[in-house]
């Protein structure tokens, strides 16, 4: 069936990481490890390219799992749920709490104004409240330096995190923030892809801010880390590459008048409310998301009657 032009194209698709690139057979060197990484990377690399709307959602899906795992190192206890109905459900101006925070530092990461540019100390100063710190300046510097390298991106984004650690020593979400970052500009990417906070350990973290120094150990511990963060990314976008597709076949039949609206908005971002669009009611936005759930095309996140959230 051909699609409205209302409706975005089906995503494409993408190659499976292969299962020697994953880091999971314990690389013993940097170049082997860094062998794996820029492997599982490579896969990665059109899925960071697309400008389909399933690029935004694995972003934003992945920035839900590991603000999760992150809410930890702040002491938090909120799983992936508390955050979405912190994030979603929250008024504009309301404070989604420290958790809610790190999911916001999380979500901004993955918009192309995490790039490095002429603003992006400002910019980065304000989400982590550093404004005024030149410890935070020097480490920009240097990452800015890192990311218009000719050297490889990963070593590039390794760098920017020991650096970060050393200065800063106290904050590790700036840290894991910045590398990715900083490995999305050396790739020339249109926007970060939170990779890295969700697999580096937290006793490696803790072993290079409690020594300051990185060595061959220390290489080994984030290439790693990154070639299971891009093999799960490329895993996760090969889970929502069908559930689009059902989706956008669906689509075409919708009578709403906000169906194109809510389609475009569903392949991007990780969770809804069923509110209003441009032109109907909360109303229609509920019948209509709850047909889709009727035919499977659309899950109910939340398991409740009231306060629902609707998502891929």
């Amino acid at each position: 069936m051909a699609l409205s032009d209302d409706f975005p194209p089906p995503p494409p698709a993408c190659p499976v990481v292969p299962a020697w690139a994953r880091g999971a057979n314990a690389p013993e060197t940097p170049l082997e490890v860094g062998v794996c990484a820029g492997a599982a990377l490579a896969v990665l690399d059109p899925i960071a390219r697309t400008t389909h709307p399933l690029g935004q959602l694995l972003r934003r899906r992945l920035a839900l799992a590991q603000a999760a795992r992150l809410a930890r190192l702040v002491g938090r206890a909120e799983g992936e749920s508390q955050l979405r109905d912190a994030w979603v459900l929250r008024r504009a101006g309301d404070d989604p709490g420290p958790a809610g925070r790190v999911l916001g530092l999380w979500r901004a990461l993955g918009e192309p104004s995490a790039l490095p540019d002429a603003g992006w100390t400002e910019r980065v100063a304000r989400l982590f409240d550093l404004e005024g710190d030149v410890r935070l300046e020097a480490i920009v510097s240097m990452a800015l330096k890192q990311g218009a390298g000719e050297g490889a991106a990963m070593a590039a984004a390794i760098a920017i995190v020991a650096a970060s650690l050393r200065l800063l020593p106290d904050n590790i979400l700036l840290a894991l923030w910045l590398a990715d970052a900083g490995l999305a500009a050396h790739l020339h990417w249109p926007a970060p892809v939170p990779l890295l906070a969700s697999q580096i350990r937290p006793a490696e973290l803790k072993d290079i801010t409690r020594s300051g120094k990185s060595g061959d150990a220390w290489l080994i511990a984030c290439g790693q880390a990154y070639a299971r963060a891009a093999a799960a990314a490329v895993d996760l976008y090969a889970e929502l590459v069908p559930r689009a597709h059902r989706l956008l076949t669906v689509a075409p039949q919708l009578r709403g008048k906000d169906a194109a609206h809510h389609v475009r908005l569903l392949l991007s971002e990780d969770a809804l409310a069923a509110a209003a669009g441009p032109q109907g009611s909360d109303r229609s936005a509920r019948r209509l998301f709850d047909r889709l759930v009727a035919e499977g095309v659309l899950r109910e996140l939340t398991g409740r009657a009231a306060f629902r959230l609707y998502g891929l």
